[in-house]
């Protein structure tokens, strides 16, 4: 498997009439995830939730590549 860097969120059995449609549904529940917490809260959640999904994707060479592209224009 390789990383997916092609729009790929979407929900089971829902049409969507915009394609950005999925992201902005993704973004918005992100947003409200984040919701009323401290920074140290939020970059909490945010490691839980690299984790979960990490554990839910399971394939190591697909991880390792979307770290090493998240990592590409962090240091300059």
């Amino acid at each position: 498997m390789s990383l997916k860097l092609s729009p790929n969120l979407h929900e089971p059995g829902r049409r969507y009439f915009q394609a950005y449609t999925p992201g902005d549904d993704f973004y918005e529940a992100l947003i409200e995830t984040h919701r009323d917490l401290s920074d140290e809260q939020s970059a909490l959640v945010n490691a839980k939730l690299i984790l979960l999904l990490a554990n839910h994707i399971g394939d190591l060479c697909v991880l390792r590549e979307a770290m090493a592209i998240a990592r590409q224009d962090a240091q300059t």
